[in-house]
């Protein structure tokens, strides 16, 4: 399934040939598809390793920033983050870097894993915490660099791209939300002054398919693709991806402020409509994602309780 118009394809047989010329002692393992996202497509390799390869050539300098970065951020973590174990390099029929990581056991967050929603939003909060105070390690946001992101920057220059994203969301889902009530959420974060104080470490994309659960708790993070510095409020916005427990809890582990929450869930807005709208015939689940997350904004609003994530 590809999902971008400069997408380069991968399946087994080109896993199998990146393997043979670079990791040759991997290249006879059990190989399985292992899920695709919007920006890589995962193999796992025997019992213990994962494959990911980029989509496209932007994905590919995510790539590189994983390897780079996850070593290092990784003992300064209370949860387990993915391990790269090789860095794969362009190869004839795949032009992008690639990894190679340590699998991970656990299950994504879902009604059928997580135990408890509370224990699990105060338990991401902690982890959210913990990545926003790491030392930087002469990290920096910069024009030039791969840690600048447009989630860790202000709402304002992304106007040019949500409103035709939620124009979109009126033809193809308005009789499902009151897209009216969504734009005033979007221009009510818009409205408020930028976000200040110190710029940290972002993961970029919580969602629950990047949150793993081992014995109903929250045990790993995964898919650092997003990782930038900047400040946080879109890395709130994925809370509404979550049960209203949960969601309730991370705010209170955090102590989050009015304005920080109205330009979280400008965010989450943002990225849903965006997210319907790139992605409406190419990736039918990921666009079942944003309608619930879209779903729980409104609910959330309106004092009803949120609905859980679906897997």
């Amino acid at each position: 399934m590809t999902l971008h118009e400069n997408e380069i394809p991968a399946d087994e047989t080109l896993v199998r040939s990146l393997l043979a010329e670079q990791r040759p002692e991997w290249a006879a393992l059990p190989l399985s598809a292992a899920g695709a996202g919007t920006d890589n497509t995962m193999y796992r390799l025997g019992d213990e390793l994962l494959v990911r390869l980029p989509r496209t050539a932007g994905n590919g300098r995510a790539v590189r920033k994983e390897q780079e970065w996850l070593p290092r951020l990784a003992p300064l973590l209370g949860v387990a983050v993915p391990e790269p174990v090789h860095a794969g390099t362009p190869a004839a029929g795949f032009p992008l870097p690639w990894s190679v990581y340590r699998w991970i056991d656990g299950a994504e967050a879902g009604p059928d894993t997580v135990r408890d929603w509370a224990a699990f939003g105060a338990d991401l909060a902690e982890a959210v915490r913990e990545l926003h105070r790491a030392d930087l390690m002469g990290a920096t946001r910069s024009e030039a660099s791969d840690l600048s992101w447009y989630r860790g920057g202000p709402l304002a220059p992304c106007d040019e791209w949500v409103g035709p994203s939620l124009e979109d969301c009126r033809a193809l889902v308005g009789d499902e939300f009151d897209v009216d009530v969504l734009e005033g959420m979007w221009r009510a974060g818009l409205a408020l002054p930028e976000a200040s104080g110190p710029q940290g470490w972002l993961h970029g994309d919580l969602k629950p398919t990047n949150l793993l659960v081992r014995d109903g708790r929250l045990h790993a993070v995964i898919d650092f693709g997003g990782l930038s510095i900047g400040r946080p409020d879109a890395e709130h916005a994925t809370v509404w991806d979550l049960p209203a427990a949960a969601r309730h809890a991370y705010r209170d582990a955090l102590g989050l402020d009015e304005a920080t929450w109205i330009r979280a869930r400008a965010w989450a807005v943002a990225v849903a409509a965006s997210g319907i709208s790139y992605y409406r015939d190419s990736f039918p689940a990921f666009v079942a994602e944003c309608r619930a997350r879209l779903r729980n904004i409104l609910d959330d609003a309106a004092g009803r309780t949120a609905i859980a994530p679906h897997n």
